[in-house]
């Protein structure tokens, strides 16, 4: 990752390599694990960065959540402060590469600023406990659970991160790979620091960069209610690693969210989706 702290974006050439496997995302991008100090991060070039903050804010209840090492956090403990609300996993190119910077903007901002990971890994804690500590991240790490995925709905891909201003409220969610630049000009500007920044205020986000995620979780068109929980991750593997035959060279996940109105793609979705519900 050519990845010059904060100020520089990170790198997405890595993304179109890992969508084409769930668990073993390859590719240059996946070493961006090398420690990053505050000092590395955005110096001020005078540039304004475009911030975008959701029409809608949504208020959340009042929860908890339980890190890796079992120490229990409550939200009311974040009050006055900016959270980042990270959804990642570890086989996941793309959260795997905006992790350092994530470590970043936590030292460098750890009065201002919290971010939280939410594991969606499937496999033993431990799996994820000895990643987080080989990268040496500094914010908890907690592993989802249905509990949580209802006060965050709708991530439909991986990363997806949700900011909450200092009351609380989501004011801004981000499908795909964080853009270190803009995160820490948000960080900054919800915190009510100095910041050059124009702000925009958009509707939850429903248009994907291909390129920006390595899994999609709902793909437009293709109905997965009828899938047991046991075949959920396998159906999905395949969606986002078989070829869609319509020329736009992408899985047939990714073409479903790019281009909905795709002829080609939805037949061959139900093909994989049956073959996968076939197989015992």
């Amino acid at each position: 990752m050519a990845a010059n702290g904060i100020q520089a974006r990170l790198s997405l050439g890595l993304a179109a390599v890992c969508a084409l496997a769930l668990v073993g995302c390859g590719g240059s991008g996946n070493g961006a694990t090398g420690d990053r100090s505050a000092a590395d991060l955005t110096k001020d070039t005078g540039d304004r960065v475009a911030v975008e903050l959701l029409k809608e804010p949504t208020t959340l209840p009042a929860f908890t959540l339980t890190d890796l090492d079992g120490k229990t956090m409550s939200s009311a403990d974040w009050k006055g402060k900016v959270v980042l609300v990270n959804f990642w996993a570890t086989w996941c190119g793309p959260c795997r590469a905006e992790i350092p910077d994530l470590v970043a903007l936590q030292e460098k901002y750890r009065d201002q600023v919290v971010v939280v990971g939410i594991s969606e890994d499937e496999g033993p804690v431990d799996t994820v406990r000895k990643f987080t500590a080989e990268r040496k991240v500094n914010y908890p790490i907690v592993m989802t659970t249905p509990d949580i995925e209802k006060l965050f709905p709708g991530i439909v891909a991986l990363p997806t991160t949700f900011i909450l201003d200092k009351d609380g409220k989501v004011v801004q969610k981000h499908v795909g790979m964080l853009h270190a630049r803009e995160t820490e000009a948000t960080a900054r500007l919800l915190a009510g620091l100095e910041v050059n920044a124009d702000v925009k205020r958009v509707d939850d986000p429903n248009k994907i960069n291909p390129e920006d995620v390595a899994q999609l979780k709902e793909i437009p068109g293709v109905d997965l209610s009828k899938v047991p929980d046991g075949k959920r991750s396998e159906v999905l593997q395949a969606l986002n690693t078989d070829s869609c035959t319509c020329g736009c060279g992408l899985t047939v996940a990714k073409c479903r969210m790019d281009d909905p109105a795709c002829t080609i793609s939805p037949p061959i979705a139900k093909a994989i989706v049956d073959r996968v519900l076939a197989a015992r």
